[in-house]
C-alpha cells in the first residue's frame, strides 16, 4: 500500500471515530471555538402551561353591608389545578368576620379567595362574600386580580384584574 493511501486511510479512520463518537454518546472534549455545549449545562427549565384566568362578578353597597360575588373562569388551554383572587378593598373592614371556607384574610382591607380546580374552558364555583364597612361608607372601590395562577403564563392578564366604584346605592356594579 503506498503511503498516500495509507495516510489517506489514517485520515478517514479518524474522521469517521470523531464523527461517530460525537454521535453515540461517547464523551469527546471540544476543542477552542467548539459549538458543542459544556458537559455540565444543566437542562432547558420545563416551559409554564398557559391558562388564560379570568375572574367576573358585582359589587353592591348599601348602609356599610358589602356584598360581593366573584366567578373566576379559565379560558386555557391549559387547566389549572387551582388559583387565588385576590380582593382589596378601599377602606378598613370590620374585624372578626367570618368568610367562606375557601377564603382567609390577607389584611384588614384585603380578602383571598382559592377558586379550585379550572379546566380548560371551565368556570369554578362562584365566591360570595357579605361583609361590613364600618362606618357605612359613602363608596368602596374593590381591586379584583389574580394573586397566583398555579405557575401558569397568562397572555391576556387583562381580563384577571377589575377596579370597581361601588356608590352605598344598593345597585349591584358589575365586572
Amino acid at each position: 500500500m503506498s503511503v498516500m493511501r495509507r495516510s489517506l486511510l489514517v485520515v478517514v479512520s479518524a474522521v469517521t471515530a470523531l464523527v461517530m463518537g460525537a454521535g453515540s454518546g461517547t464523551a469527546v472534549a471540544p476543542g477552542p471555538g467548539s459549538a458543542l455545549p459544556p458537559a455540565s449545562d444543566p437542562a432547558p427549565a420545563p416551559i409554564a402551561p398557559e391558562a388564560d384566568l379570568a375572574h367576573h362578578g358585582q359589587v353592591s353597597l348599601r348602609d356599610g353591608q358589602l356584598h360581593v360575588r366573584v366567578g373566576s373562569e379559565n379560558h386555557g388551554p391549559s387547566g389549572l389545578p387551582d388559583a387565588t383572587v385576590r380582593l382589596d378593598f378601599s377602606v378598613p373592614l370590620a374585624p372578626g368576620q367570618a368568610l367562606p371556607p375557601a377564603c382567609l384574610w390577607g389584611g384588614d382591607r384585603t380578602v383571598l379567595c382559592r377558586t379550585g380546580e379550572l379546566r380548560a374552558g371551565g368556570r369554578a364555583r362562584g365566591t360570595a362574600l357579605d361583609l361590613v364597612a364600618p362606618g357605612a361608607p359613602a363608596e368602596v372601590v374593590v381591586d379584583v386580580d389574580t394573586a397566583w395562577n398555579g405557575g401558569a403564563s397568562d397572555r391576556n392578564p387583562e381580563n384577571d384584574h377589575h377596579r370597581v366604584l361601588a356608590p352605598a346605592t344598593g345597585d349591584p356594579y358589575i365586572f
